[in-house]
């Protein structure tokens, strides 16, 4: 009976090991993983929108962004234009609204292709804008048709980004 004791004791301590070392061992990779600071809980990309408060196109836009993955937090912003100006879009190339994403901004109703071309080239630009309210631009139109002129700005100021 002290042998089978024994016998039980040993099984027991070497289980109670095999778990704190993988209760360790996931601990330690989970706190290795890189963290994406640009995705949500659910894996969508974060972008932040401000916009004035009384722009329907606006919260069209936010939805189109997210039913193509993206997880919008929108602001409510009177100034929005003002805080444009401030984040580096040029004064003629304002959009109805603003965005944040991944340490770009984004000004304008920027179809979702671009934008996601924008963050994975990751150009050396402060960021892209489709100046004004076009009408065939996502958020005015139910889908974009035709071409859009979207210019990237920075440093070495205003060029085409994409004009398709």
């Amino acid at each position: 009976m002290e042998n089978n004791m024994k016998k039980i004791f040993v099984a027991a301590t070497v289980t109670a090991l095999a778990v704190i070392g993988s209760v360790a061992f996931t601990a330690l990779a989970s706190a290795q993983a890189p963290q994406d600071e640009s995705a949500s809980v659910a894996g969508a990309k974060a972008i932040t929108i401000w916009r004035d408060p009384g722009c329907g196109c606006c919260d069209t836009y936010a939805d189109y962004l997210e039913t193509n993955g993206f997880s919008v937090t929108r602001v409510d912003d009177r100034d929005f234009d003002k805080r444009s100006v401030e984040m580096g879009v040029p004064e003629r190339g304002i959009g109805c609204h603003l965005a944040e994403i991944d340490g770009y901004v984004v000004s304008g109703l920027v179809p979702v292709e671009i934008i996601e071309r924008l963050v994975s080239e990751r150009p050396d630009v402060t960021g892209i804008t489709l100046p004004g309210m076009p009408g065939n631009a996502p958020g005015m139109a139910p889908a974009k048709t035709g071409t859009l002129k979207t210019y990237a700005f920075g440093k070495d100021g205003v060029a085409v980004y994409s004009d398709e």
